[in-house]
């Protein structure tokens, strides 16, 4: 049955009867607010359909002070969530291992890693390991709260250069920049300036520790642990060579 958070009169007939929702959090970034009234237009529908156990997609630490510029969108959400009286299982997801796309390919070529991450964390998880927690969640119909769905692993960004290197016989330098550093740089080089606001934000996210939490929720979940990076970027080692 066709739904469509933007339009909250399609949401009834398509959650009747449903016991258990799995709301994601949509890619609806390019207009302020909309996200956000997406998800919340999904959550109210829920309370009138009388679901049981709402799963949701979150990120970590969304809580007002985050610097990642989509949080707010999360936090509503969270806040809906709790306030609306279903049972519920929050996934505070973790940055995904496929987010490396965005910057190894390059990193490859040239052999250096602009970064102004510090020796901030990360614990990248794969989506696949994410739906997977997800699904099982959600079939468990039991409400787990606020969880952490993280890689097994947090690591600097100079940790992570040393698992590239390994994996793709490569020699990527980190070169250590400012915030201001990184925004011309990634301006110079021709991305438009959404995307280089947000991963100048996600580094100085890193750098100030909102992502460097590690929890075992996907073995917990499913009864097998997430995947490492170096797993995963030896399973992507062809596609990210490709694109070097």
């Amino acid at each position: 049955m066709a739904s469509d958070f933007d339009r909250p009169e399609t949401l009834d007939a398509a959650f009747a009867n449903v016991d258990g929702l799995l709301i994601v959090s949509t890619d609806a970034l390019g207009v302020p607010g909309q996200r956000q009234r997406q998800h919340l237009n999904a959550v109210e529908a829920a309370v009138r359909a009388g679901v049981r156990h709402i799963v949701y997609t979150s990120m970590p630490n969304p809580e007002p002070g985050s610097l990642i510029p989509f949080a707010p969108d999360h936090h509503a959400t969270e806040q809906a969530i709790e306030q609306s009286g279903i049972p519920f299982t929050i996934l505070r997801v973790n940055w995904y291992a496929e987010a490396v796309h965005l910057w190894l390919p390059q990193a490859l070529k040239t052999g250096t890693w602009f970064s102004s991450a510090g020796e901030g964390c990360v614990p990248y998880i794969a989506r696949e390991d994410v739906a997977r927690a997800a699904a099982a969640a959600l079939s468990r119909g039991v409400a787990e709260g606020r969880l952490n769905v993280t890689g097994p692993a947090a690591l600097t960004t100079a940790q992570i250069a040393d698992i590239v290197n390994t994996v793709f016989d490569a020699s990527i330098a980190v070169v250590s920049v400012s915030d201001e550093e990184l925004e011309r740089g990634l301006l110079d080089v021709g991305l438009p300036g959404p995307l280089v606001e947000l991963l100048v934000a996600m580094d100085a996210n890193t750098r100030a520790g909102g992502v460097d939490v590690v929890s075992d929720a996907v073995e917990r979940l499913t009864g097998t642990p997430a995947r490492g990076l170096r797993e995963f970027l030896a399973e992507q080692r062809t596609a990210l060579a490709q694109g070097a």
